[in-house]
């Protein structure tokens, strides 16, 4: 049975996750940006308040989740607007004044032809800004995909689990500045940086992921083996990290600006 994403599981971690997109915010030269897009939006709280932190003319989010969308349109105004859409796919002709995209990237396959499409949607002048995260190596990340190879979710999943987008999708740093340059934009300016996420008990770990990179597993099991998952989850997890109160949640992310010359 799909599932869609949950917008009160994701939101249980706002401050952590906003952080590195008001980072990403930050990298971004101020001036005069009359359009811009938001593209995986998510629930777009974040999107209207870059919008007004940036001055922004009018905004586009786009998200292909129904029920990020449903909480997005709460937030919407004249300047601010909602779709529904595949970022994957999405471009413009060389009419907007910023491409944003703050951890979705890493969703979609062939970053390459993907950034190239984002990069020809930029008038002359505009900008880039993307965020990933690359935290594929951390046992949270892995140990998800050690459960899915056991069973009984291995046969559910008919021995082909879902990989993990940000290990298969994800660039090494020094790549996406070789790329920024190569499709055309001016000065890239790209960096990994920690962030450095300080929890209660280790076990929000897994409420954590729950929002996020579990969803690929939920949408291939069938609901009643959602609660065993994160319980077998849960228990190769904490059987990686130790059972820590508090816990530091050191969480990699790749952040990189460029500008049309």
């Amino acid at each position: 049975m799909a599932a869609d994403w949950n917008p009160a599981q994701y939101q249980r971690f706002a401050t952590q996750r906003a952080q590195p997109f008001w980072d990403l915010v930050d990298m971004i030269h101020r001036g005069a940006i009359e359009r811009a897009v938001d593209l995986g939006c998510g629930t777009g709280d974040l999107t209207v308040s870059a919008a007004e932190r940036l001055g922004i003319g009018h905004t586009t989010g786009i998200d292909n989740s129904p029920a990020m969308l449903e909480q997005a349109e709460q937030h919407g105004r004249v300047e601010v607007a909602f779709e529904y859409g595949d970022i994957a796919r999405w471009t413009s002709g060389g009419d907007h004044d910023l491409v944003l995209a703050n951890a979705a990237l890493q969703w979609v396959p062939d970053h390459h032809a993907v950034l190239e499409r984002w990069v020809a949607a930029l008038a002359p002048e505009g900008q880039l800004a993307v965020q990933v995260p690359a935290n594929h190596d951390h046992p949270s990340h892995l140990a998800s995909s050690y459960v899915s190879h056991q069973e009984p979710f291995a046969s559910s999943l008919e021995g082909d689990p879902p990989p993990d987008p940000v290990a298969v999708n994800v660039l090494a740093p020094e790549r996406y500045a070789t790329l920024l340059h190569e499709l055309g934009l001016r000065e890239p300016h790209v960096r990994l940086q920690v962030y450095p996420h300080l929890f209660e008990r280790s076990a929000d770990v897994v409420e954590w992921t729950r929002g996020t990179s579990l969803n690929r597993f939920f949408r291939r099991l069938p609901a009643e083996l959602h609660d065993p998952f994160v319980d077998a989850y849960r228990e190769e997890l904490l059987g990686r990290i130790g059972r820590a109160e508090p816990y530091f949640y050191a969480f990699k992310r790749i952040l990189m600006w460029g500008k049309m010359g």
